[in-house]
């Protein structure tokens, strides 16, 4: 009888290796048949969004943009026209879901400054990289914490064979979300921050939060830049050296500022990177970025002459 006990959890034992094998067989086979990985990108042809779209169709994925537009912010650049922009409102689960079902990841870049009920919306058209204008339903509430808890909850429910790697899931927040962690960053949230950017950051920490509790089925990762910037964007150039030279002087409650080309080359590199999980600073931000520099792989040639 022992004999036989002994077999039997050895021919249990053997099977979920084999079992094991032919699951990482099958998706070999699977993802050399196709041709190739499946991203997601929400808010797709917003400032940060489109960076990440024009490298991850660099880098070989067939990329979808979720976006109110569904618009080629670059009609007529040979990479972004091989992006698939849908038109669609991510607050509705819906319409969400069977995209999100489709993709192997899913980055969420979807977001804004100055909301409705700040009463300041109308800077959204000089401070927003893209021109974005919000309508009368756009809250942090909504625009942040809706669309986010839309695509988590379909990545959650996906169906998911045995031994399957879970979703990456790429959230871009915010530096001062950080804040209750930092010296003093409590205390200028409670006593300085407005109103408006109290409620900016409790949509952001709510989708980190869910996130953190998604760990099974996604692998989350959550990007912290302060001030989002490139040579291009008039509006916060003034304000860089300010965040620079506090974060190097040592003011804990203030990052220095991110090019939005290392955010993007950032998000490229934790895509696949199974490593990278978790929260993400400026430091780190360079770090990947570094590492996507480093790690070439871009396909545009390819792209261009197709």
């Amino acid at each position: 009888k022992k004999k036989k006990k002994k077999m039997k959890v050895s021919q249990i034992f053997v099977s979920v290796l084999l079992c094991k094998s032919a699951w990482s067989l099958t998706m070999s086979l699977t993802m050399s048949a196709s041709s190739s990985k499946k991203l997601l990108v929400l808010g797709g042809s917003g400032y940060v969004g489109r960076e990440v779209s024009r490298r991850a169709v660099r880098r070989g994925w067939e990329v979808t943009s979720l976006s109110r537009r569904g618009i080629n912010p670059e009609s007529g650049d040979p990479v972004m026209e091989a992006v698939n922009w849908v038109a669609g409102d991510a607050t509705d689960p819906n319409v969400v879901k069977p995209l999100v079902n489709e993709v192997d990841a899913v980055v969420h870049a979807v977001g804004l400054l100055f909301d409705v009920d700040s009463k300041l919306d109308k800077l959204n058209l000089i401070v927003s990289g893209s021109g974005s204008k919000p309508d009368e339903g756009s809250t942090y509430d909504r625009i942040t914490r809706l669309t986010a808890f839309n695509a988590i909850d379909a990545a959650n429910s996906k169906l998911r064979l045995p031994f399957a790697p879970r979703v990456p899931f790429l959230f871009v927040s915010a530096a001062e979300a950080g804040w209750p962690t930092v010296q003093f960053g409590d205390i200028v949230e409670d006593r300085l921050a407005p109103e408006w950017l109290k409620r900016y950051l409790a949509a952001k920490r709510a989708v980190e939060a869910k996130l953190g509790d998604s760990v099974t089925t996604l692998r989350p990762v959550i990007f912290r830049p302060s001030l989002i910037w490139s040579w291009t964007k008039l509006d916060v150039l003034p304000i860089i050296p300010v965040f620079n030279i506090a974060s190097a002087v040592g003011v804990p409650f203030v990052d220095r500022t991110v090019k939005v080309s290392t955010l993007a080359d950032a998000i490229i590199t934790a895509l696949t990177d199974d490593s990278v999980e978790g929260v993400q600073r400026f430091m780190q931000m360079d770090e990947l970025a570094a590492a996507a520099q480093a790690g070439g792989g871009d396909v545009t040639s390819a792209v261009s002459s197709s």
